[in-house]
């Protein structure tokens, strides 16, 4: 997904000079011409999606400076790159100083500007990644920090938040995969244990004769081996929570145990001569039915009924689809980071069937499909080729394996990817609809003054687009033009192609 610039200058002529350049960079532009109307894009639904700003010092209303204060108190993380006509030693310290990117002199050569947007989105990236890993670290994440919106996930985030408000017992059930981790997480970081210890045991994993010293604790010599006092995890979560993944694979011997931490709120360490006092909330999961586990005698009936007194059930990835293209560009953000890779996204023929796969891994599947196509991909976008276990679905898709589409220069053409465009209003206006076809392609602007040949180029071709639902054989053929001529006209002039389903 291409990131959004907000462009903010009173000078027309260098707005379009600047939007240009970003566009062709495949960045997607928004504008205002002064400061105030730059805040009140930031603070629309719409101004969410800036990720950075290109600010003008000298304006009318409020200046430059002045402008890059408010904004900072707005979006402090969001880079801002300052412009000036003129700038003196004294103007680019003090801009340094109030937290400000970069700033340059106008005109600034296209490469310059490029480089600069694309070094402080990247350095955005990386101090995003390492907040969120330091609030998970901290046990602070919180429902915030899920991807997707789909109503499945809101069912499961408002059901979360309620169990947030209290001590309650709970217990997520779902598919392996499906992020009951991150469900448990935040949790807590929603609730009044924020901050506080967040242990994690995976039940499944602990070898049978060390389940209870692990859980519960030892003293030492209580068993052969026990060379010193051991605290278990339940002493270690005191006072914070003790997350219990597939806690179906816990033996009968430890669901004795666990079932009195959880009535008298004290734990039994081995070899002790008196209970421990411990403060732990109990999130549990699992992707077993445990009521049919109880009907077995392998689950205790009555740990199950403790356990289970706040259900949440995780739906698998396949009963979310809507949620798969943001978890891929999440990934993407991710694995960029760590990898030191710059993949702006994925072909939209190729988001088609990574939307309509099943991952019976769910989105720990997923993640790892995109971690690998991430570190294969040769291109600015992953196309068929890095997802090589999906090639049967592609070739019945009729997608088109190997290298993307190139143009009569052998350069990448914009077809089927997501590019963006940009807004030709001399100010954005969150409450503006679109022009209709007649406005766009009127010869004149709002001001009376003929546009020029390359914009109305531009909104032609976007209204064939939209007309012909991206069928580019048939756009080129109505225009008269070369299908090759075209996808470079496309690429050049940063324009989405969007295909009919």
């Amino acid at each position: 997904m291409a990131k959004t610039i907000l462009l903010v200058d009173d000078d027309p002529t260098q707005r379009r000079l600047m939007q240009a350049v970003c566009e062709r960079a495949g960045y997607f532009v928004m504008q205002a011409d002064d400061g105030q109307k730059a805040l009140d894009i930031l603070r629309s639904p719409e101004g969410q999606a800036v990720s950075l700003m290109l600010l003008d010092l000298i304006m009318p209303g409020l200046s430059g400076m002045e402008t890059l204060e408010q904004v900072k108190k707005l979006r402090e993380t969001m880079p801002v790159i300052m412009l000036t006509a003129q700038g003196g030693i004294d103007i680019v310290v003090e801009a340094m100083q109030k937290g400000a990117y970069d700033f340059f002199v106008k005109p600034a050569s296209p490469e310059r500007v490029v480089v600069s947007i694309h070094n402080a989105l990247n350095l955005s990236t990386l101090k995003n990644e390492v907040s969120r890993l330091q609030r998970k670290s901290a046990n602070v994440m919180d429902f915030t920090d899920l991807v997707g919106d789909s109503p499945a996930l809101k069912r499961v985030m408002k059901l979360g938040e309620r169990a947030a408000a209290s001590s309650i017992p709970i217990l997520i059930t779902g598919e392996s995969g499906t992020g009951k981790e991150v469900i448990a997480r935040a949790i807590e970081g929603s609730s009044d244990r924020s901050g506080r210890p967040f242990i994690t045991v995976n039940c499944g994993a602990i070898p049978e004769h060390l389940v209870e010293s692990i859980l519960f604790g030892h003293e030492k010599g209580s068993f052969t081996g026990a060379t010193g006092k051991h605290m278990g995890k339940f002493q270690e979560a005191d006072g914070g929570t003790i997350f219990l993944d597939e806690v179906g694979e816990l033996p009968l011997e430890a669901q004795v145990k666990l079932l009195r931490v959880l009535q008298e709120g004290e734990v039994d360490p081995v070899g002790a001569k008196a209970p421990v006092k411990v403060d732990v909330r109990v999130i549990s999961a699992t992707n077993r039915d445990l009521s049919e586990e109880v009907k077995k005698g392998t689950f205790r009936e009555d740990l199950f009924y403790r356990l289970n007194v706040f259900p949440i059930e995780v739906p698998p990835l396949r009963e979310r689809r809507e949620d798969i293209p943001a978890l891929i560009q999440h990934f993407i953000t991710r694995y960029n980071a760590e990898e030191h890779r710059e993949v702006l996204g994925v072909r939209n023929e190729v988001m088609d069937v990574l939307v309509a796969q099943n991952w019976p891994g769910n989105v720990r599947q997923l993640e790892n499909a995109i971690f690998r196509a991430v570190v294969l991909c040769e291109s600015a976008y992953l196309c068929a080729d890095d997802f090589p276990f999906l090639s049967n679905e592609f070739e019945a898709a009729g997608v088109q394996a190997g290298p993307p589409m190139v143009n009569d220069d052998g350069e990448p053409v914009a077809d089927d990817v997501t590019a963006s465009h940009g807004d030709h209003d001399e100010a954005f206006d969150p409450s503006e609809t679109q022009m209709d076809s007649k406005d766009r392609l009127s010869a004149f602007d709002r001001e009376g003054h003929l546009r020029k040949l390359e914009e109305v180029e531009r909104d032609l071709i976007q209204m064939a687009l939209d007309t012909y639902n991206g069928q580019m054989s048939e756009v080129a053929r109505r225009l008269g033009i070369g299908r090759s001529t075209l996808y470079r006209k496309v690429r050049e002039q940063g324009i989405e192609v969007e295909r009919a389903s």
